[in-house]
């Protein structure tokens, strides 16, 4: 009964996927404002078929332009994000030759980083400034990759270089605030994962990404929470390593707050509505 849940839900996930990617890949290329939202639109009915269901807690979602900070923990987390927001990601290059998933980052216009090369991070950082100065919602998940649920890996400085915006005669980056969003799968079926339950929803390691999608979908209903800091201005800090210091610290008390069984507060953490932009509001939401 398991695989034949997971089975429809693959196929109508497919079924409604197809005919929005040339919708996307049309948007994108006519530079439309629908380009940032159709994404946001479609991940909160992925979230819905995938019957994951999200709540929030903390401080307003920052109005853009603003980049994210977040921990990483499944490629669950794009979905989870985009649901959240309208919002684009940052990479690691590999992600653009993945089959389908690649294809959907394109589609999201995720903004590409290749590790091995540091001498392209110029590019990159003029890059990722240009889309804050547009207006964009940038999304970096700073460990660099993905673990277990139950910790949080430490921040990779380098790739904040790549999210620091290089400052301009017009000053106009003084308006890019930051602000962490803290990730945590709490719950399958209702009932508390803890330590040893987390690692079967987390995407981490040398995991196949196919097998582990079956997988997932064929557990059951999931919750997840998503804790948002206060927003800071970008140009508060001095350097990134300042940056990924402060940003790094709050994702880890927010992520250890959020796994504990019982932890005040609980009440207040609100489900994710279904009225979009304006909801995102009331509301303080595949890549590695």
């Amino acid at each position: 009964m398991q695989s034949l849940r997971a089975a429809v839900i693959l196929f109508l996930y497919v079924l409604f996927t197809l005919p929005l990617m040339p919708v996307q890949a049309l948007l994108v290329m006519l530079g439309s404002g629908a380009a940032r939202t159709l994404p946001h639109w479609y991940h909160r009915k992925v979230c819905r078929l995938f019957n994951v269901r999200l709540h929030l807690s903390g401080a307003p979602l920052a109005p853009p332009p603003v980049l994210f900070v977040c921990n990483h923990v499944s490629w669950l987390d794009i979905s989870v994000l985009s649901a959240v927001a309208p919002v684009s990601f940052i990479a690691k290059s590999e992600v653009a030759r993945w089959p389908w998933a690649g294809w959907l980052a394109k589609l999201q216009r995720t903004v590409f980083v290749d590790r091995r090369r540091p001498y392209s991070v110029g590019n990159v950082t003029r890059e990722v400034a240009a889309r804050l100065r547009a207006g964009d919602r940038m999304v970096l998940f700073a460990e660099g990759t993905s673990n277990d649920g139950n910790l949080v890996l430490p921040f990779r400085t380098a790739l904040f270089a790549a999210a620091m915006p290089v400052g301009d005669a017009s000053g106009s980056e003084h308006d890019i605030s930051v602000q962490t969003l803290s990730i945590a799968y709490t719950h399958l079926h209702g009932v508390p994962m803890g330590r040893r339950g987390r690692p079967h929803v987390a995407w981490y390691g040398g995991m196949e990404m196919a097998p582990h999608i079956w997988d997932l979908l064929r557990r059951g209903p999931l919750d997840v929470h998503v804790e948002a800091g206060s927003p800071l201005p970008l140009d508060g800090f001095a350097d990134r390593k300042e940056l990924a210091r402060q940003t790094e610290g709050e994702v880890r008390r927010a992520v250890s707050h959020l796994l504990m069984p019982r932890r005040p507060g609980l009440q207040e953490a609100r489900s994710v509505p279904e009225t979009g932009e304006a909801a995102e509001v009331d509301a303080v939401p595949f890549i590695q």
